[in-house]
Protein backbone atom coordinates (compact mmCIF):
# COMPACT_ATOMS: atom_id res chain seq x y z
CA UNK A 1 0.00 0.00 0.00
CA UNK A 2 1.38 3.43 -1.04
CA UNK A 3 1.87 6.04 1.64
CA UNK A 4 -0.06 9.21 0.81
CA UNK A 5 2.05 12.34 1.20
CA UNK A 6 0.40 15.25 2.99
CA UNK A 7 3.02 17.73 1.78
CA UNK A 8 1.30 18.76 -1.45
CA UNK A 9 -2.18 19.27 0.08
CA UNK A 10 -0.59 21.32 2.89
CA UNK A 11 1.25 23.52 0.40
CA UNK A 12 -1.95 24.08 -1.58
CA UNK A 13 -3.88 24.92 1.61
CA UNK A 14 -1.17 27.37 2.64
CA UNK A 15 -1.33 29.12 -0.73
CA UNK A 16 -5.12 29.39 -0.56
CA UNK A 17 -4.96 30.93 2.93
CA UNK A 18 -2.26 33.37 1.81
CA UNK A 19 -4.30 34.45 -1.22
CA UNK A 20 -7.40 34.85 0.96
CA UNK A 21 -5.58 37.05 3.47
CA UNK A 22 -4.03 39.14 0.71
CA UNK A 23 -7.45 39.67 -0.83
CA UNK A 24 -8.84 40.87 2.50
CA UNK A 25 -6.06 43.43 2.82
CA UNK A 26 -6.59 44.66 -0.71
CA UNK A 27 -10.30 45.19 -0.07
CA UNK A 28 -9.72 47.34 3.01
CA UNK A 29 -10.76 50.92 2.13
CA UNK A 30 -8.05 53.53 2.39
CA UNK A 31 -8.22 57.30 2.50
CA UNK A 32 -6.67 59.47 -0.15
CA UNK A 33 -3.49 60.95 1.42
CA UNK A 34 -4.19 64.31 3.05
CA UNK A 35 -2.23 67.28 1.78
CA UNK A 36 -0.26 69.53 4.15
CA UNK A 37 -2.67 72.06 5.62
CA UNK A 38 -5.67 69.74 5.24
CA UNK A 39 -8.64 70.29 7.55
CA UNK A 40 -10.51 67.59 9.46
CA UNK A 41 -14.11 68.01 10.62
CA UNK A 42 -14.95 65.78 13.59
CA UNK A 43 -18.74 65.57 13.53
CA UNK A 44 -20.93 63.95 16.14
CA UNK A 45 -22.53 64.23 19.54
CA UNK A 46 -21.12 64.10 23.08
CA UNK A 47 -18.52 61.48 22.14
CA UNK A 48 -17.02 64.06 19.80
CA UNK A 49 -17.56 67.05 22.09
CA UNK A 50 -15.50 65.33 24.81
CA UNK A 51 -18.06 64.76 27.56
CA UNK A 52 -16.38 63.03 30.46
CA UNK A 53 -13.02 64.70 29.93
CA UNK A 54 -13.48 68.22 28.60
CA UNK A 55 -12.98 69.75 25.18
CA UNK A 56 -9.20 70.08 25.54
CA UNK A 57 -8.97 66.30 26.08
CA UNK A 58 -11.54 65.38 23.43
CA UNK A 59 -10.47 63.07 20.62
CA UNK A 60 -10.49 65.91 18.02
CA UNK A 61 -8.10 67.97 20.19
CA UNK A 62 -5.74 65.01 20.66
CA UNK A 63 -6.01 64.01 16.99
CA UNK A 64 -4.87 67.50 15.97
CA UNK A 65 -1.82 67.09 18.21
CA UNK A 66 -1.01 63.64 16.83
CA UNK A 67 -1.43 64.42 13.12
CA UNK A 68 -0.68 68.13 12.85
CA UNK A 69 -3.87 68.64 10.84
CA UNK A 70 -6.27 71.32 12.01
CA UNK A 71 -9.27 69.49 13.46
CA UNK A 72 -12.63 71.17 14.08
CA UNK A 73 -14.61 69.79 17.01
CA UNK A 74 -18.22 69.81 15.79
CA UNK A 75 -19.64 67.68 18.57
CA UNK A 76 -23.04 68.56 20.03
CA UNK A 77 -24.06 66.62 23.18
CA UNK A 78 -27.48 65.00 23.11
CA UNK A 79 -27.96 65.40 19.38
CA UNK A 80 -29.97 62.83 17.44
CA UNK A 81 -28.90 61.71 13.97
CA UNK A 82 -31.83 63.50 12.34
CA UNK A 83 -30.73 66.75 13.97
CA UNK A 84 -27.15 66.11 12.93
CA UNK A 85 -28.28 65.61 9.36
CA UNK A 86 -29.80 69.08 9.42
CA UNK A 87 -26.71 70.65 11.00
CA UNK A 88 -23.98 69.10 8.85
CA UNK A 89 -24.48 70.91 5.49
CA UNK A 90 -23.78 74.36 6.97
CA UNK A 91 -20.55 73.11 8.54
CA UNK A 92 -19.45 71.53 5.28
CA UNK A 93 -20.03 74.82 3.48
CA UNK A 94 -18.28 76.85 6.18
CA UNK A 95 -15.14 74.76 6.63
CA UNK A 96 -14.79 72.83 3.35
CA UNK A 97 -13.10 69.93 5.18
CA UNK A 98 -10.81 67.47 3.45
CA UNK A 99 -11.85 64.72 5.85
CA UNK A 100 -15.00 64.19 7.92
CA UNK A 101 -14.88 61.84 10.90
CA UNK A 102 -18.46 60.76 11.53
CA UNK A 103 -19.34 59.48 15.00
CA UNK A 104 -23.10 59.75 15.32
CA UNK A 105 -26.21 57.77 16.19
CA UNK A 106 -25.40 56.99 19.83
CA UNK A 107 -28.36 58.94 21.20
CA UNK A 108 -30.66 57.22 18.73
CA UNK A 109 -29.45 53.85 20.04
CA UNK A 110 -29.89 54.91 23.68
CA UNK A 111 -33.45 56.05 22.98
CA UNK A 112 -34.27 52.89 21.01
CA UNK A 113 -35.04 54.77 17.81
CA UNK A 114 -35.64 52.88 14.59
CA UNK A 115 -32.19 51.63 13.49
CA UNK A 116 -33.18 51.77 9.84
CA UNK A 117 -33.92 55.48 10.14
CA UNK A 118 -30.66 56.09 11.99
CA UNK A 119 -28.78 54.24 9.25
CA UNK A 120 -30.60 56.27 6.60
CA UNK A 121 -29.58 59.50 8.32
CA UNK A 122 -25.94 58.38 8.44
CA UNK A 123 -26.04 57.52 4.74
CA UNK A 124 -27.33 60.98 3.93
CA UNK A 125 -24.55 62.55 6.03
CA UNK A 126 -21.97 60.54 4.12
CA UNK A 127 -23.48 61.59 0.81
CA UNK A 128 -23.47 65.24 1.91
CA UNK A 129 -19.78 64.99 2.79
CA UNK A 130 -19.00 63.35 -0.54
CA UNK A 131 -20.95 66.03 -2.39
CA UNK A 132 -18.52 68.48 -0.78
CA UNK A 133 -15.50 66.41 -1.92
CA UNK A 134 -14.60 65.28 1.60
CA UNK A 135 -13.20 61.90 2.58
CA UNK A 136 -15.08 60.07 5.37
CA UNK A 137 -14.12 57.85 8.29
CA UNK A 138 -16.97 56.21 10.20
CA UNK A 139 -16.88 55.27 13.88
CA UNK A 140 -19.21 52.55 15.13
CA UNK A 141 -21.05 53.37 18.36
CA UNK A 142 -21.97 50.59 20.83
CA UNK A 143 -25.60 49.63 21.12
CA UNK A 144 -27.11 49.05 24.59
CA UNK A 145 -26.70 45.50 25.80
CA UNK A 146 -24.82 43.16 28.10
CA UNK A 147 -21.94 42.79 25.63
CA UNK A 148 -20.70 46.04 24.15
CA UNK A 149 -20.49 45.99 20.37
CA UNK A 150 -21.24 48.50 17.66
CA UNK A 151 -24.63 48.42 16.01
CA UNK A 152 -24.33 46.25 12.86
CA UNK A 153 -25.44 49.01 10.51
CA UNK A 154 -22.17 50.93 10.93
CA UNK A 155 -20.06 48.29 9.22
CA UNK A 156 -22.82 47.64 6.67
CA UNK A 157 -22.83 51.32 5.71
CA UNK A 158 -19.03 51.41 5.55
CA UNK A 159 -19.00 48.39 3.24
CA UNK A 160 -21.70 49.93 1.09
CA UNK A 161 -19.82 53.22 0.62
CA UNK A 162 -16.33 51.70 0.69
CA UNK A 163 -15.11 53.95 3.49
CA UNK A 164 -12.84 53.20 6.47
CA UNK A 165 -14.73 52.24 9.61
CA UNK A 166 -13.59 51.34 13.10
CA UNK A 167 -16.40 49.52 14.91
CA UNK A 168 -14.20 48.03 17.62
CA UNK A 169 -12.42 50.90 19.32
CA UNK A 170 -15.36 52.54 21.15
CA UNK A 171 -16.75 49.24 22.52
CA UNK A 172 -13.22 48.34 23.66
CA UNK A 173 -12.75 51.69 25.40
CA UNK A 174 -16.15 51.64 27.10
CA UNK A 175 -15.59 48.08 28.28
CA UNK A 176 -12.54 49.25 30.27
CA UNK A 177 -13.03 50.80 33.69
CA UNK A 178 -9.71 52.63 33.30
CA UNK A 179 -10.74 54.30 30.03
CA UNK A 180 -14.27 55.55 30.72
CA UNK A 181 -15.81 58.30 32.81
CA UNK A 182 -19.28 56.72 32.84
CA UNK A 183 -21.15 53.99 30.98
CA UNK A 184 -21.32 55.90 27.69
CA UNK A 185 -18.36 58.31 27.69
CA UNK A 186 -14.59 57.79 27.70
CA UNK A 187 -12.30 59.68 30.05
CA UNK A 188 -9.21 61.56 28.88
CA UNK A 189 -7.21 58.33 28.50
CA UNK A 190 -10.06 56.78 26.53
CA UNK A 191 -10.34 59.72 24.16
CA UNK A 192 -6.58 59.51 23.57
CA UNK A 193 -6.96 55.84 22.61
CA UNK A 194 -9.72 56.84 20.19
CA UNK A 195 -7.58 59.60 18.69
CA UNK A 196 -4.66 57.19 18.29
CA UNK A 197 -6.87 54.70 16.42
CA UNK A 198 -8.01 57.46 14.06
CA UNK A 199 -4.45 58.70 13.59
CA UNK A 200 -3.52 55.16 12.52
CA UNK A 201 -6.26 55.18 9.87
CA UNK A 202 -5.00 58.50 8.54
CA UNK A 203 -1.38 57.30 8.58
CA UNK A 204 -2.26 54.23 6.52
CA UNK A 205 -2.84 56.48 3.51
CA UNK A 206 0.94 56.74 3.23
CA UNK A 207 1.05 53.05 2.26
CA UNK A 208 -0.71 53.67 -1.06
Amino acid sequence: MKRISLRVPCIILGLLISLSLTGCRDRTPRLTPLEPGALILAFGDSLTAGNGAGRDASYPAVLEQLTGYRTINAGRPGELSGEGLQRLPDLLQRYRPDLVILCHGGNDLLRRHDPEQTAANLRRMIEAARDNNAEIVLLGVPQPGLWLKAAPFYQQIADEYRIPCNSRILPKILASRELKSDTIHPNAAGYRKLAEALADIIAQTDEH
